[in-house]
């Protein structure tokens, strides 16, 4: 925690940022362990060029930001306070007037962004976001460990998920019910609301599960992730409810060659792009290049989606340490959708898959 802190540190007096505030609850937990959502109210860790850092947060979670390990000052808002008008305090405090304030741009809504302005009417804002992706981007050897085991849980998701399948269940039976059993299981929190669908209704890359009822000849699409100790991981596996179809197989296997061919590319020095360009050729030779719509994958670790965008248009090169989803899929309106995901980690001369439930085609049923 400290590293980090320092490393932003050294970052915002390179770039001639006084002070910089760090809003958005997964980067507060980054910098200083807490992890909070807190709604409507306001959380902020800020940071100095060359002062202590302060946490700000509603009073009724002081004890919780305390506790959580942050070695420097949290200071507690009640409901009946203002609290931008003790920001302001506490930054005058420790660094006087400042030209250059470094804020999340992406993040603070335009009403708190011309609140700070009226705070602050001598400071310019500069974005924050950019800095903040490149300290988030290479994950510590902790990270890794909370990422494996947050890979393990979610194999474990897919093992439930199979072992809940039968015909007429729905598709929200299913998601309930491996919820419910991971939350048995000590997992207090999912990276996302949990997918399944069947059949046809698998063909929407983002579906959302319903009272679509499983029959024998359906296709089935787990989409899914669990928090572990802040750390997500996101898995999707495909599998058949009963024998399969010619055209379903081949779709099938087009996209576990895809996926495959891509993750075995992964290594230092290959680009998002060509990661993309790898599986989507794939798909193409096939001849359902119009049915991938979506990039191959998007970066992993506090956040479900963060830096980088794994797609045909980043050039940004693989680096030992980064963390994203290797995830194509086909999608024929109707009909027929699949899709194959997983976590992986680039390491010195390739990867490591930190989920590792088979993605042969399992037959169920």
């Amino acid at each position: 925690m400290q590293q980090r802190m320092e490393a932003l540190k050294r970052r915002l007096s390179r770039q001639g940022i006084q002070v910089g505030i760090v809003t958005s609850p997964d980067n507060v937990f980054y910098f200083t362990g807490f992890m909070s959502d807190p709604h409507e109210r306001v959380l902020a860790a800020v940071f100095f060029e060359d002062s202590d850092p302060f946490l700000i947060c509603p009073l009724m979670e002081a004890p919780d930001a305390v506790r959580s390990g942050f070695p420097h000052s949290v200071i507690g808002y009640g409901d009946a306070e203002d609290p931008w008008k003790k920001l302001k305090e506490e930054v005058e405090k420790r660094a006087g007037t400042v030209k250059r304030i470094g804020i999340e741009k992406s993040h603070l809504n335009v009403e708190r962004f011309e609140i700070l302005r009226s705070a602050f009417p001598s400071s310019g804002f500069v974005p924050l976001e950019e800095t903040i992706n490149e300290l988030r981007l290479i994950k510590d050897e902790r990270e890794l460990e909370r990422l494996r085991k947050a890979g393990e849980w979610a194999d474990r998701a897919i093992e439930i998920a199979i072992r809940h399948l039968k015909e007429g269940v729905t598709e929200l039976e299913v998601a309930a019910a491996i919820e419910y059993e991971l939350k048995r299981n000590g997992i207090e929190q999912m990276s996302f609301p949990t997918t399944v669908l069947f059949g046809a209704n698998a063909a929407s890359p983002h579906g959302n599960p319903g009272t679509n009822k499983l029959k024998k000849g359906d296709l089935v699409l787990f989409d899914l992730g669990v928090v572990y100790e802040g750390y997500c991981s996101d898995i999707t596996r495909t599998v058949a409810f009963g024998e399969v179809t010619e055209e379903q197989r081949t779709v099938y296997e087009t996209v576990r060659k895809a996926q495959e061919a891509a993750v075995a590319l992964c290594k230092p020095g290959i680009t998002c792009a060509e990661l993309d360009r790898e599986a989507r050729n794939v798909i193409e030779k096939a001849g359902f290049g119009p049915y991938f719509t979506h990039r191959l994958g998007h970066g992993l670790g506090i956040g479900i989606h963060e830096y980088p965008s794994v797609s045909e248009t980043n050039g940004m090169p693989l680096q030992k340490g980064m963390v994203f989803t290797v995830e194509p899929g086909i999608y024929i309106p109707g009909k027929i959708g699949v899709r194959i995901e997983d976590d992986v980690c680039v390491t010195e001369d390739g990867c490591e898959v930190l989920t590792r439930f088979p993605k042969t085609l399992q037959i169920i049923g």
